[in-house]
């Protein structure tokens, strides 16, 4: 174990297939902390062996296997090999924890008493490299402060995970925004760090990953709306709706009535949505993006509505019938 590295905090890294990008996780994660755990779900390029060669102490996660289950179950193996673990750091097996993010988290805790959880900026490694990783980069540049939600990647308080149950298993997407709903309740807050925390590799190159992707988004607006949208702040509630109207109830409307109206409906529809398209791509311009990128990203925001409407469709498919709900991946085999 090498001499600087943190004993008071556990790294918890999840991942299933990531190749290369988890040994570069995982190299990172040791080299930091004195105890990693890597949770595998079920992969089959060696991932559980290369964590175990690197010391790391694994959890071979058993079916069904979801993002949820297998934070729990490495928070879980965390506590076991360090009871007295003051913190917890969650990582996902294609990111690489930057230098000094460790020490800047915890330092935070000290200062803010009311803090739940920590994260700084995830920086995509690769943004060039395909309009989809591109989309990614967009995504994570956040506004730093105090936040609602972050992703899975942060850091927490054992007692702060043990009080709100930690991850619900039976959420599949978005079981970190379903998490951070609960940390908020319980009286804790989210701060976002203007520090960069992790390297990320999307690793994205086709159209049919981001469809995916996109679908999967979907089905977490579904479900955790189903969950929490009754509440004060009705979550997601906007965001279903928005796909009900834009992924549905328009385009349906608009080809009930092309016959009627000659196609001008059709028209209607496709001007309503470059509408859509150039008040994104405005927004992102006011926020110091390039042309180039305010465009993508309102281009690819606009397009999302449908497979997010698939993922939707999916989710109260599965409910209605009682089936039960299994991971659902983006990533292609390489």
């Amino acid at each position: 174990m090498p001499p600087d590295t943190v004993q008071n905090l556990a790294i918890v890294a999840i991942g299933r297939n990531e190749g290369e990008r988890l040994k570069r996780c995982l190299r990172a994660a040791v080299s930091r902390a004195g105890t990693v755990v890597y949770v595998d779900s079920g992969s089959s390029d060696g991932s559980a062996e290369f964590a175990r060669s690197l010391g790391c102490q694994v959890v071979d996660l058993q079916p069904p296997f979801s993002a949820a289950r297998a934070r729990n179950e490495g928070f879980a193996a965390a506590i076991s090999v360090l009871p007295d673990a003051e913190f917890i750091q969650f990582l996902d097996g294609d990111c690489e924890l930057v230098d000094g993010w460790l020490e800047l988290g915890m330092n935070e805790f000290g200062e803010r008493k009311d803090a739940g959880i920590v994260c700084g900026h995830v920086r995509e490694i690769h943004p060039e490299a395909s309009v989809y990783n591109r989309l990614f980069d967009l995504e994570w540049r956040q506004q730093p402060g105090e936040v609602n939600a972050c992703g899975g990647i942060f850091m927490t308080r054992p007692a702060a995970f043990r009080e709100v149950g930690g991850f619900r298993p039976d959420v599949i997407a978005a079981e970190d925004n379903e998490f951070c709903v609960r940390i908020r309740r319980s009286g804790k807050k989210i701060y976002l760090l203007d520090r960069a925390m992790v390297l990320h590799d999307a690793d994205m190159h086709s159209f049919s990953e981001w469809w995916r992707r996109s679908r999967r988004t979907g089905h977490a607006f579904a479900q955790v709306a189903a969950l929490h949208g009754k509440s004060r702040e009705r979550y997601y509630i906007r965001e279903t709706r928005r796909v009900w109207i834009w992924g549905c109830l328009l385009p349906l409307a608009a080809i009930g009535l092309a016959h009627a109206t000659h196609g001008i409906s059709l028209v209607v529809l496709l001007l309503l949505n470059a509408l859509q398209f150039g008040r994104i791509a405005q927004r992102g311009m006011r926020r110091g993006w390039p042309l180039g990128d305010a465009s993508v990203y309102g281009l690819f925001t606009v397009l999302a509505k449908f497979p997010s409407l698939e993922g939707m469709v999916a989710y109260y498919w599965r409910r209605m019938r009682g089936t039960a709900i299994t991971i659902m991946e983006h990533k292609e085999s390489r």
